[in-house]
């Protein structure tokens, strides 16, 4: 017995083995023509249900299939909806597997039964393969070489396996345990324990396949454990799903549900209909053929059911996953980046800013969070930061290409400032984004090394976070109000911060010599100081590309350097508000404040010693001067 249960385990081990190699060289020789089919070609149900069925028949794996689904819907590149036809095609693709373990079971002793039995077919599959994967110098003929190598060794394992179960058939024992999944419950348990284990459909009707060669599966044994499956294999994909956002979560729900509704669906039709006609097939002895057969139309016929629900479905799981408000704030609405507004110039800018507006909003959202993580750290916190990011890079692109488009339409002179601004901003806007995830990932790297800094370290460092919260608040409300006076207060303020971290990172550096911060420190603050400055930077880049279209009074150039001439009345009044603000001593301890001044002591007294010393050289230079004149 134990050398039949090692037998067994051994024929799924090369099973699985084979099923995953052959998968992965489909992939590989598919490129990334796969992923790019399924979510540029789905924008109707139908198609993407035709498209799911052919890849999963390609790559053998709707769990496979479904991952890479959810995947993308949790990176925004496809919409829950587009997901559903998908899957619904995954499920139905998943059976071919069960057809093509039917030639494992071809067999003869003469003539071209024996040229066709699956130990022909694969040791020829097998040395073809092998010679692809050491002879071939393409990287292609190699991964045809393992896809052979990966169906060989599959079938290997599907004769291991029927090989191991054969003697099985004699067993009393044996087929009285089968007998016993011919009850509905017990069988729909065993299918999806067994296939959630496994996690693998293909793998437990392999198996199931395997077993009916005993001749011990009957109709009323498959059926139940079939329904059983479907559901086990939504494991899985469940699993895929941790750490997903709320609409990644959907799809893999989807995942699930559709197999849930097939099982429960049929189970009350089919076992209600056989309690008044008694269905005289149930004792019908299973062969690897009819158990395929019975799985393709099983998930044909659930999906054929199901199919003109997708919008249902589709509230199904939003139901069931709801949207928090911050869900609905993390939406991003491309949806008014409409195409036939381009046509129209004043209306698709002023779509374009509404956009560009929304994305300054995301950014703003993920500063404040990335400046919260560097007091009380937050595991989804930073992940939520990671998600928006995305989201932020998309806008980008998004409104890119879509302000491109507009340009090439015949524009006003007025038109064509606004696009410029348009382009030069939500450049900027992305990058405060980039900086506002440095700075979470800074967060993320003292709280994993418990970094402590010293109290005036802190305080310094807090005065630092309350002007760069102050200068992204100026840059986002110039950029959202078009608000030119509010524009003008941020490169002064740019300035401040500029002279802030420059003094800050020589206290620090005084901070590390003097033994008061360790030389650990220095890395992860000099970062903040740095994401900080530059947020700075890109925030005024915002202010000045506003200012530069604000009338024709300033020469553009020339009013960038007004707002930096202190000398500048205006400018010097904003500087002065924003230098008593922000001064770094203002609110330093007493005994810092001594120190410091102390210092200043100290660096005037080296200045009158340098002073005197170049004086006394100058006296005696002219002395020398004098002797040699006498």
């Amino acid at each position: 017995m134990i050398s039949t249960i090692l037998s067994l385990l051994c024929g799924v081990a090369l099973f699985l083995f084979g099923m995953n190699q052959m998968g992965d060289g489909l992939k590989k020789v598919a490129g990334n023509q796969l992923e790019l089919t399924l979510y540029k070609l789905t924008n109707t149900p139908l198609k993407g249900l035709l498209l799911g069925t052919i890849v999963t028949a390609v790559i053998q794996s709707s769990s496979a299939t479904t991952v890479m689904v959810v995947g993308f819907v949790n990176s925004g590149m496809m919409k829950v909806a587009q997901a559903i036809g998908i899957i619904m095609g995954a499920n139905i693709g998943t059976s071919i597997t069960g057809w093509i373990l039917c030639l494992s079971y071809i067999d003869g002793d003469s003539g071209i039964a024996q040229i066709l039995s699956t130990s022909t077919i694969s040791a020829i599959v097998a040395i073809v393969g092998i010679i692809f994967l050491m002879m071939g110098k393409r990287t292609a003929t190699k991964n045809v070489g393992t896809i052979m190598l990966g169906f060989a060794v599959l079938m290997v394992g599907m004769q291991t396996m029927s090989g191991a179960v054969s003697p099985l058939k004699e067993n009393e024992s044996f087929v009285n345990m089968l007998t016993v999944f011919s009850n509905p419950l017990m069988g729909i348990l065993f299918g999806i324990v067994f296939t959630a284990i496994l996690q693998s459909a293909s793998a437990s009707v392999g198996i199931l396949q395997a077993l009916s060669m005993t001749g011990g599966i009957t109709f009323a044994t498959a059926f139940p454990i079939t329904l059983g499956i479907g559901v086990g294999a939504a494991f899985p994909v469940l699993l895929s799903s941790i750490g997903t956002n709320k609409n990644g979560k959907r799809t893999a729900l989807i995942y699930l549900l559709n197999d849930l509704f097939g099982m429960i669906f049929w189970s009350i039709v089919f076992y209600s209909v056989n309690a008044f006609v008694h269905f005289e097939f149930l004792d019908m002895t299973m062969r690897p053929v009819t158990i395929a057969l019975l799985n393709t139309v099983y998930r044909a016929a659930t999906i054929a059911v199901i199919f003109p629900f997708i919008n249902g479905i589709e509230k199904l799981v939003f139901t069931i996953v709801k949207d928090d408000p911050e869900d609905i704030e993390e939406k991003a609405d491309f949806e008014i980046l409409e195409e036939r507004f381009i046509d129209y110039p004043g209306l698709s800018i002023q779509r374009s800013h509404q956009a560009a507006s929304d994305m300054m909003d995301k950014t703003v959202k993920n500063f404040t969070r990335a400046l919260e993580l560097m007091n009380i750290f937050s595991e989804e916190k930073y992940e939520k930061i990671k998600g928006r990011e995305n989201l932020i890079d998309k806008y980008e692109d998004k409104l890119g290409d879509y302000i491109i488009k507009i340009t090439a339409k015949p524009l006003t002179s007025a038109q064509s400032i606004d696009t410029s601004e348009l382009l030069h901003s939500i450049s900027d806007i992305e990058r405060i984004g980039d900086h506002a995830l440095a700075l979470a990932e800074t967060a993320a790297e003292i709280s994993e090394k418990k970094i402590k800094y010293s109290s005036e370290a802190d305080r310094e460092m807090k005065l630092l976070f309350d002007a760069t919260t102050e200068i992204v608040g100026l840059a986002q409300k110039a950029f959202q109000e078009n608000d030119f006076e509010t524009a003008k207060n941020i490169e002064p303020l740019r300035m401040i911060i500029g002279e802030m971290c420059d003094l800050i990172k020589i206290h620090h550096i005084g901070r590390l010599t003097s033994g008061e911060c360790e030389m650990k420190h220095g890395f992860t603050f000099n970062d903040t100081i740095t994401n900080c400055e530059r947020i700075a930077a890109h925030c005024s880049n915002i202010g000045i590309a506003m200012l530069e279209q604000e009338t024709d009074s300033y020469d553009p150039h020339q009013y960038e350097k007004v707002l930096r001439d202190r000398n500048n009345e205006e400018s010097h009044a904003k500087f002065e508000i924003y230098a008593e603000k922000y001064d770094l001593m203002k609110d330093a301890p007493v005994e810092v404040k001594k120190k410091k001044k102390k210092n200043k002591d100290k660096d005037k007294d080296k200045d009158k010693d340098k002073d005197k010393d170049k004086d006394k050289a100058k006296s005696k230079d002219k002395d020398k001067d004098k002797e040699k004149g006498k």
